[in-house]
């Protein structure tokens, strides 16, 4: 019987202390493991989410494999953690070049704004210098131009 919803509920508990060790739903298929901090008797409670009704007689194949003690260390799970380590080490490497080449490109942008806002800057300047100078050259002409005038008036 293969049915998509089933699952199997595993609880462990500390027998001294109550301290519930693991309390979750696993996969139909797989193996289940868990390690408990404390040493001592532990009550472990297996059951399914699976009702088959009153009158069917369905049955329900587990079997069960228990290791007490310190368990054989896992190779191909510390390799694929290594490597998904490595990946991600990766990753944020190329994260990290391309913050660095976004860091240099707004450099790069700033350094150019900088240079046509003190251009801008330096024009503007000299503009306002040129419009002195023509207003002082216009307000000398004004006043000789005058000065003529009225001197000529004067004299006639």
């Amino acid at each position: 019987m293969h049915h998509e919803n089933l699952g199997v509920q595993v609880g462990v508990e500390e027998m001294e202390t109550g301290h519930v060790v693991v309390k979750t739903r696993g996969p139909p298929e797989g193996k289940f493991t868990f390690t408990s901090h404390e040493a001592g008797d532990h009550s472990i409670c297996l059951g399914t989410n699976y009702t088959a009704g009153w009158f069917t007689s369905r049955h329900i194949r587990m079997y069960l494999d228990i290791n007490v003690g310190a368990t054989k260390h896992d190779q191909d799970h510390d390799r694929k953690h290594v490597s998904d380590v490595a990946q991600k080490l990766r990753d944020l490497n190329n994260k990290l070049e391309e913050i660095r080449r976004e860091q240099q490109y707004q450099r790069e942008r700033e350094a150019a704004f900088r240079d046509l806002s003190e251009g801008t800057n330096s024009r503007a300047a000299w503009y306002t210098v040129f419009q002195i100078i023509v207003l002082l050259a216009t307000c000398a002409w004004q006043m000789r131009h005058l000065t003529r005038f009225f001197e000529d008036r004067k004299v006639r």
